[in-house]
């Protein structure tokens, strides 16, 4: 794998891991520097494996009821510094497990922080159920913030972009199907692979987001991604085994501007 440089502006970080995402069914590897606003040259590394099923259509009805908007004005980003953090339940209290810095993959570690206390910060975890958390030492990360948030609506098939809490720019997307919605919930960008499959565009965000039916695929644990697409004609619609389509070039927009830990909300 190969960085893909950038101008450090923020300290929040950039990475990317193997994961193999739910739409996807694809493993891609790319690892990146701290994220800014500016506008990389990108790299690709990647191994890739084609999907191996076909979505069903979008079931019709009526649309359920949306959740507020989480787009928050600032976001804390946790980057871990040593080898390891270790997670409780609570602040203080007993370890329950430990998130390996770099993962597995080699990638770095870095978790939206949703709450803090003296000593302690409340992040998300990338892992079953959806919307778990666990409190890390702020002794073990480096904290540092983003502005920016995105909002992907299901019912309008649009993602919107936002940067000090108001809207920047909104793109439209495709999502899953009926058989296999994409999650409604707020979760966090985890990770910014370089798949070499033409089929899932130049680049795809990982999340803290599972698919609520597939438990597994690809080889994967069912991990939502956001990602490019050869297929531009089901932007718009619900096309997906969950995960978020974009175009390329806006997928790509979104690569040089968004840190890890950014959040990422479905509604």
């Amino acid at each position: 794998m190969r960085f893909i440089p950038t101008e450090p502006r923020r300290r929040a970080t950039l990475v990317a891991a193997a994961v193999a995402v739910v739409c996807a069914g694809a493993v891609a590897i790319v690892v990146t520097s701290t994220m800014s606003t500016g506008t990389p040259a990108p790299s690709h590394s990647a191994v890739a494996a084609a999907p191996s099923a076909t979505p069903t259509p979008r079931a019709s009805g009526s649309p359920a009821p949306q959740d507020a908007i989480d787009a928050p004005a600032t976001t804390t980003v946790a980057a871990a510094t040593g080898d390891s953090v270790p997670v409780s339940a609570e602040p203080d209290g007993a370890v329950t497990e430990r998130l390996s810095n770099p993962q597995k993959s080699g990638a770095p570690l870095v978790l939206r922080v949703v709450d803090q206390r003296d000593g302690w910060a409340q992040v998300q975890l990338a892992q079953r159920p959806n919307g778990s958390t666990g409190w890390v030492p702020t002794s073990a990360v480096t904290l540092s913030s983003t502005p920016y948030a995105i909002v992907v609506t299901e019912s309008t098939n649009t993602l919107d972009l936002y940067k000090d809490g108001s809207v920047l720019h909104s793109y439209p997307v495709a999502t899953g199907t009926g058989g296999t919605p994409t999650p409604t919930g707020r979760f966090a960008l985890t990770e910014l692979l370089a798949p070499t499959n033409d089929g899932y565009g130049p680049y795809a965000y990982g999340t803290t987001a599972f698919s609520d039916v597939l438990n597994s695929f690809g080889g994967g644990p069912g991990q939502i991604g956001l990602h490019g697409t050869n297929d531009s004609s089901s932007i718009g619609s619900g096309a997906s085994h969950g995960c978020v389509r974009m175009h390329n070039a806006d997928i790509t927009a979104l690569a040089k501007l968004l840190p890890l830990g950014t959040p990422f909300q479905v509604r």
